[in-house]
């Protein structure tokens, strides 16, 4: 939960995975699994004093978090929180100018009845915006292939869809999006940023019980040694797919 709440930060990386959602001034949006806050706090402030921010999530620890920091922030009165599991939003018909969600949306169990919420929650011409990784895309060096599959699909089971990032297109297709658009963003990590990612993922093999517990620290312990002897590279892509709501 610590590490959880001192991430999210924005950065430049995270602006261009936000780019193509158009946040502007006196807007209504949705910060769809908000966790701590971090990026509903900047939507705060991009929005204005005339616009809003509904932030939601399935934690209640995730949910107090992102009301400390919009107040640290001073946008406590532009921001709401609100404990949702995707089902059922917690908002009017047609609220909304704009729903963000990032790495959600492969954590719900029926993404398609998420993006319909998204489509109710939205007024007619509004944007929904979601980015999504795709788990059996990553590139982990140096470990082989075939192997790094096998410990992608042992701890698969910590979130519903994790090749989310390749389904996100066809998810708003179903949903009854228009004017959809697909981006993609692989930025190579060489200093171990991802690394925490790595091991959490080697935590979720073992609970599994899908491959052995060797195998498993095999591949922990190549991506750590790659990382101290310099030749360690890992890539995690991220789609990022924004649909517009019929009129």
């Amino acid at each position: 939960m610590s590490a959880y709440k001192g991430g999210f930060r924005w950065d430049d990386a995270t602006e261009a995975l936000y780019e193509p959602a158009g946040v502007s001034v006196g807007q209504k949006v949705a910060d769809f699994g908000c966790g701590p806050g971090k990026i509903a706090v900047e939507l705060a402030n991009r929005v204005g004093k005339d616009g809003h921010v509904h932030a939601i999530d399935i934690n209640s620890e995730f949910l107090a978090f992102a009301e400390q920091n919009a107040a640290e922030a001073g946008v406590s009165e532009r921001l709401s929180t609100h404990q949702s599991d995707g089902v059922a939003l917690p908002l009017a018909d047609g609220l909304l100018d704009l729903v963000t969600a990032r790495n959600t949306i492969m954590y719900v169990d029926d993404p398609v009845q998420t993006l319909r919420e998204f489509r109710r929650v939205l007024r007619p011409g509004g944007l929904a915006h979601a980015i999504d990784g795709d788990w059996y895309m990553m590139v982990a060096e140096p470990v082989e292939h075939d192997t790094w599959r096998a410990f992608v699909k042992a701890a698969s089971h910590a979130c519903r869809n994790s090749d989310m990032g390749r389904k996100l297109y066809r998810t708003f297709v179903d949903a009854g999006f228009e004017d959809i658009q697909v981006s993609i963003i692989a930025n190579a990590d060489m200093n171990g940023r991802l690394l925490g990612m790595v091991r959490n993922m080697g935590k979720y093999a073992h609970k599994s019980g899908l491959l052995d517990g060797t195998k498993i620290n095999n591949v922990v312990e190549q991506v750590e040694q790659a990382l101290a002897s310099g030749s360690y590279m890992l890539v995690s892509p991220q789609f990022i797919v924004t649909g517009r709501n019929p009129a």
